[in-house]
């Protein structure tokens, strides 16, 4: 028996592919069992190829189920889904249930751009049309299996991102929590498909925010973006004429400002300035300088690329963050306490470098302990390619490094021909002791990763006064480490400062254990909210982002209503 799907209309926003998404009703007459058996010896042949995804060879099976089987063989988690449900169909079965998982399915890729995915990609047309030519079981089966792939691609994409992030840019060591096919098919079968869809996104007021920032500029960017640029490098308060025309409108485009029509740079407008300036991380004193200039000068489309990319970094870590929790934006040059989706404590950091090898990594961990008066045991690769030149040339270089052999016993340098090692053969260890002069500074919170990072002291204080603190050699420093410290131990103290200086006035070592363990999340972004007022922008200090966009764009990520 052959049928063939009808159509009916469903309304959706007039945004996406197309202005209506169409739900496939399949009539009564596809009711499962009305289709040809097959023989033993060809389900036979078929079983011997994937036996463990076709059913059992010994009960007569429909052209359906035989297609089922036959089109999920390559995915096992697919095939174990489908099998577990005896090969009958998820998605171009009779009733309301089926159709309800249509409508949620095509209703959702719909308003794929909306979350910056790449709404083309998923060839709403093209699944549409294979449903309508869908006239025989066996072709039914197919497009049941070619529906429920496409979910899983679109509700991965949605729930933990369209990239690997690894893949793009090595630095990004990120464990994104993708969930597996059984989780995802077993949400769509469930009794409300379309509230489930709904759930796929990213849950955090962040995403939401980022989202909403995508619509207005988008928005914007159809009435013609930020408007024309400025064209002088400084204007400062009090000034007037041409040029402050030109920063007023812009700063109305960009929403900084209200709208107005005289030429003088007054307090009105030197306050939408530091505003500005404040959401872009600049110094806050008002004058329109070449910085500042610069970034207002930033067009529209170019914020856009990086609210798209926020998203798609807010998908890779689509988890449980923990209520309280280290969060350290590298752009931003800054490390927070979270506690309960507040900032408890924050400082200044200090980053890695902006040099191969140097560049702070992303990824999440769990701080364990920290370490009172802390030995620097520094890195080989430090050891080889900085110190041990230095000591070819002069044993008794870099004094305040102690020279230790295999055995951990200081080594007395005059006693060493260190010209004849290379890096390769360098048999010595180089510690640091404990001081104030030492490069971890007087206190470092741990929390062991394979990337051999972590937050801590420094006696470099001197940088924490730059606007552009990549300095590193990979490791957090921060400006205010013993009251980051404090703010630790207040969970499991009544006295953390007190604690604290027992122990570093000690001067030796000394571990302090955490008692319940600290997620820390070091991340990388250009675009964020504030949860009370609006968007901040900072620049692409690695380059990251630029890449980042490549890949989405090389995916098919667009941007919606900018030409060219």
């Amino acid at each position: 028996m052959t049928t063939k799907f009808s159509l009916t209309r469903m309304a959706i926003r007039p945004m996406g592919i197309a202005a209506t998404a169409l739900s496939l009703i399949a009539p009564a007459a596809l009711a499962q069992g009305q289709t040809q058996g097959q023989t033993t010896a060809q389900i036979t042949q078929v079983a011997a190829r994937v036996p463990a995804t076709l059913p059992d060879a010994r009960v007569q099976v429909t052209a359906f189920q035989q297609a089922v089987a036959e089109a999920a063989a390559k995915d096992r988690q697919l095939a174990a889904f489908y099998r577990e449900r005896g090969f009958n169909p998820i998605w171009t079965g009779a009733g309301d249930e089926f159709a309800a998982r249509r409508r949620a399915l095509l209703s959702a890729l719909s308003r794929a751009d909306d979350h910056g995915l790449p709404e083309a990609s998923y060839e709403i047309p093209r699944m549409i049309e294979a449903m309508r030519a869908a006239d025989t079981d066996r072709k039914r089966g197919a497009v049941d299996v070619a529906m429920s792939r496409l979910f899983l691609r679109f509700a991965s994409d949605l729930q933990t991102g369209l990239l690997e992030p690894s893949k793009v840019v090595p630095n990004i060591v990120r464990d994104v929590p993708r969930r597996d096919a059984i989780t995802y098919l077993s949400g769509i079968t469930g009794p409300d498909p379309e509230s489930y869809v709904e759930t796929l996104a990213p849950r955090s007021a962040e995403y939401s925010r980022l989202m909403k920032e995508k619509l207005r500029l988008e928005g914007l960017i159809a009435r013609g973006g930020f408007g024309a640029s400025i064209r002088t490098s400084k204007i400062k308060p009090g000034a007037n004429g041409k040029q402050v025309v030109e920063l007023r409108n812009r700063l109305m485009a960009m929403g900084y400002l209200g709208r107005r029509v005289d030429m003088n740079y007054d307090g009105e407008m030197q306050a939408a300035v530091q505003q500005f300036q404040i959401d872009h991380g600049l110094p806050a004193d008002g004058v329109a300088g070449a910085a500042t200039v610069k970034e207002m000068n930033v067009p529209a489309r170019d914020r856009l690329k990086s609210v798209i990319v926020a998203m798609e970094r807010e998908r890779w870590l689509n988890q449980n963050r923990g209520d309280r929790h280290v969060w350290v934006n590298l752009t931003e040059f800054k490390a927070r306490i979270i506690d309960n989706g507040k900032v408890h404590f924050e400082t200044r950091a200090v980053i890695g470098k902006n040099q191969d090898g140097r560049r702070s990594p992303e990824f999440s961990d769990v701080m364990e302990h920290m370490v009172i008066n802390p030995t620097w045991n520094v890195p080989r690769s430090i050891a080889t390619k900085e110190y041990l030149p230095l000591l070819r040339s002069n044993p008794h270089a870099v004094s305040h490094i102690n020279v230790v052999d295999g055995r951990g016993r200081v080594v007395k340098r005059g006693s060493v021909s260190f010209a004849q090692y290379t890096a390769k053969n360098f048999p010595f260890d180089l510690k640091q002791p404990p001081s104030s002069k030492n490069a971890l500074g007087l206190v470092k919170f741990m929390f062991p990763n394979r990337n051999n990072i972590y937050l801590h002291d420094t006696p470099a204080k001197s940088l924490f006064q730059r606007d552009m603190r990549a300095f590193s050699h990979g490791c957090i420093r921060l400006q205010q480490p013993f009251d980051f410290a404090y703010t630790l131990l207040a969970y499991q103290s009544e006295a953390p400062e007190k604690l604290f200086k027992a122990k570093l006035n000690s001067g030796k070592e000394t571990q302090v254990n955490l008692i319940r363990g600290l997620p820390v999340h070091i991340v990388y972004r250009t675009a964020f909210s504030q949860a009370k007022g609006g968007m901040n922008y900072r620049a692409d200090v690695y380059g990251r982002d630029k890449k980042i966009w490549n890949a989405l764009e090389r995916e098919g990520v667009e941007l919606r209503g900018v030409q060219g």
